[in-house]
């Protein structure tokens, strides 16, 4: 029945075909023009590239976007909002990563949870670039509240910061993931907008056997997108007077921007670099003296991750406000800072509101 109403669909196809043609003009539908007429109509992905995080997958579709290239698309492990430090794919990404075969990766250890599938992928003849590698990382900065000692030692050693009910469980023991939980170097890199435009540029040409001739001079064009959108973060950021540049954060990510803009690290409530450990109330005490002592105007939180740690100890210091940031992730659709570029001048903007203010 199926194939009969096909032939009749078919029949009555050509007939209109007919009516439409002069009396002794002969239409021929030959296999190269069905051929044709599927690849105009239907455009299929070749190649896929994939990016680790929301981050580098901002700035890889814009490398991609400007080949202009249709059949090569880009493919984000993580989504928007989601920690970098422990992010696990999926059995289904893993086996797309692994056919791709191609991952832009930031390196220096942030993806904890996607090292064992990227040596993996490696070892399989795949192609990771480690992009934190390329741009003279920085090594992970001592803690702030070790560099400020002002006397505080005794002030709160035997007080509890509000909220935080471990007194004794890390008094005697080094915190988990204190240090250097990522290695020797740091892999936030991306705070540093002229690093990020070195990505940019080096992934354009690395690229070029993927995307063809057009990358590197795509990769230089979004790498002048970047330094283009740093300046107008650099005038942002000029309003805060020198002595309110002063950065107190949930983890110890902003040790790039500190460097670049000015800033200087007062102290950061999880130590290490990671959002996985856990600090003592020791620490948190010292970190409230080292904010009171600096007189530090507000805090910077994680507008994807809301710590409730970070959340006591601006009320332990007086009821201070938190910025909330943008730190391992985009934004979502219409949140203003939905690609990179948008996303480090919104950051921009809400440091400079917070430290500014008062």
């Amino acid at each position: 029945m199926k194939t009969s109403l096909a032939l009749a669909s078919l029949s009555a196809g050509i007939l209109v075909l007919s009516g439409c043609s002069s009396p002794t003009e002969e239409v021929t539908v030959t296999d190269e023009t069905l051929v044709a007429e599927s690849e105009e109509t239907t455009q299929q992905v070749e190649t896929t590239l994939f990016a680790t995080t929301t981050i580098l997958g901002s700035v890889l579709e814009e490398i991609v976007t400007c080949v202009g290239d249709d059949t090569i698309a880009v493919d984000v492990l993580m989504p928007v909002g989601s920690d970098p430090h422990d992010f696990a794919p999926s059995s289904e990404q893993m086996a797309r990563m692994a056919d791709a075969g191609v991952v832009v990766a930031n390196g220096l250890g942030l993806e904890g949870g996607l090292t064992d599938a990227l040596d993996q992928l490696e070892s399989d003849g795949g192609v990771v670039y480690h992009v934190a590698e390329w741009i003279d990382p920085l090594p992970f900065a001592e803690m702030a509240t070790d560099e400020h000692d002002h006397g505080h030692e005794d002030e709160h050693s035997d007080e509890e910061v509000e909220g935080h009910g471990h007194e004794d469980e890390h008094s005697d023991e080094e915190v988990e993931g204190h240090g250097h939980e990522h290695g020797e170097f740091d892999p936030h890199f991306w705070f540093d907008m002229s690093r990020m435009a070195e990505v940019a540029g080096q992934l354009g040409i690395e690229l070029e056997p993927v995307l063809g001739a057009e990358s590197a001079a795509c990769g230089e064009a979004v790498a002048a997108n970047i330094l283009a959108a740093e300046e107008e973060v650099m005038e942002i950021l000029d309003v805060i007077p020198d002595e309110r540049r002063l950065l107190v954060t949930d983890h110890e990510a902003f040790s790039y921007f500190a460097a670049r803009y000015n800033f200087e690290i007062a102290g950061v409530v999880i130590p290490g670099g990671s959002t996985l450990a856990e600090p003592s109330s020791q620490e948190l005490a010292a970190l409230v003296a080292t904010i009171e002592e600096l007189s530090v105007p507000a805090l910077m939180g994680n507008i994807h991750e809301q710590s409730d740690l970070l959340t006591a100890v601006a009320a332990e210091s007086g009821d201070l406000s938190v910025a909330s940031l943008y730190v391992g992730s985009i934004g979502g659709p219409d949140s203003g800072a939905d690609d990179y570029r948008s996303m480090m001048l919104t950051n921009a903007q809400l440091i400079a509101d917070a430290l500014s203010a008062g």
